[in-house]
């Protein structure tokens, strides 16, 4: 079969082509990386349905002639990309939620859509327990006395400006216990910690012995030490966490996100640190701000952000790449996908 595997400005084609060594020999592949600053303006109804996409879906048609297996990114694929082929039999996308992948346009086309959930879920725990960690130790409060001149190595005794907690014999309350939910459980019960779960999409028994299932947020938020989100943003949830829960929170207590940013009221949230009701707070994801200047809820010493860098691993980008490898494969022999998003029946 004839391939094109498009890379981006965050997933370079060399991951593909890692993942893709074993499929050479039976495949006909091609590789691509879209041009992220071509001028581009949504018209058309499919191209309106798309978000977090980079490229123009005209860069996309000028390659896909006779392409029959359509591997992206973040590139965009509209109604128009699906049906220039001509043979297009499958799209593949190399994220947990094809954001950038018009499913209504390829359900109507009868092409399956696969995608690769969980590819960034180690990455994404290991960071909630970074997170976790140095809120607890006091990390950010810690390196800003460094960075403003503060010295340092002058006193056995020094640290006692900087007296944290144990992650040990805390609690700690997850809102979701999916793919990386789960994997965040496994990781802090190790250090000691109870699990507190949250998640409403649960079916009874699904909570491993890592963690206790509770049936509110407002009582997993009363016991909790630390709040981590790992639930999946919907238009139902947004502002999930807002003035009401916070407050519900207990006081000094520590909030972290590493979902996504329409799941949190920042202003609120702005708010519970500037009372003192919130120990800290730690976030990868935040609503856009204006860039020439610090993020506003920097100004807390207690406060941690990163630029949504959760699951920006090698390991990350390559296992996503091998997940499609192994629906190609399938795809190929006959077998049923795994990861069908549209759930159009694959036949080869």
């Amino acid at each position: 079969m004839r391939m094109l595997a498009v890379g981006d400005s965050y997933m370079a084609p060399d991951y593909f082509r890692r993942a893709f060594e074993a499929l050479e020999p039976e495949h006909e592949i091609s590789y691509l990386t879209i041009d992220p600053d071509r001028p581009f303006v949504p018209r058309t109804v499919s191209e309106r349905r798309l978000r977090e996409y980079e490229g123009t879906p005209a860069q996309l048609m000028e390659h896909l002639t006779g392409i029959e297996i359509l591997v992206v990114h973040g590139a965009p694929v509209t109604d128009e990309v699906l049906t220039s082929s001509g043979v297009l039999r499958l799209v593949c996308c190399v994220r947990g939620g094809p954001a950038n992948v018009d499913l209504d346009a390829a359900s109507a086309c009868g092409i399956p859509v696969v995608n690769t959930p969980g590819k960034n879920a180690e990455a994404v725990a290991d960071q909630t327990l970074a997170f976790l960690i140095m809120l607890a130790r006091g990390f950010p409060k810690a390196q800003r006395f460094l960075l403003a001149g503060g010295s340092v190595g002058k006193s056995a005794f020094e640290g006692a400006e900087f007296l944290g907690h144990d992650l040990a014999d805390h609690v700690l309350g997850l809102v979701g216990f999916g793919h990386v939910g789960r994997r965040v459980a496994a990781r802090a019960s190790a250090f000691g910690m109870r699990i507190l779960v949250h998640d409403p999409y649960l079916v009874a028994d699904a909570v491993d012995s890592n963690a206790e299932r509770v049936e509110t947020l407002a009582a997993l938020l009363a016991e909790s030490d630390f709040v981590s989100v790992h639930a999946r943003a919907t238009p139902e949830n947004e502002n999930l966490f807002g003035a009401e829960e916070f407050s519900a929170m207990r006081r000094g207590a520590y909030f972290i996100n590493t979902a996504r940013e329409t799941l949190v009221d920042d202003a609120a949230l702005d708010e519970a640190l500037a009372s003192g009701h919130l120990g800290g707070a730690a976030l990868d994801v935040v609503r856009p701000k204006d860039r020439r200047v610090p993020h506003p809820l920097l100004r807390h010493e207690n406060v941690v952000i990163t630029p949504h860098i959760g699951g920006a691993t090698h390991e990350t980008l390559l296992r996503g790449a091998r997940m499609v490898a192994d629906e190609v494969a399938r795809f190929q022999l006959g077998m049923p996908l795994v990861n069908v998003v549209d759930h159009t029946t694959a036949e080869v």
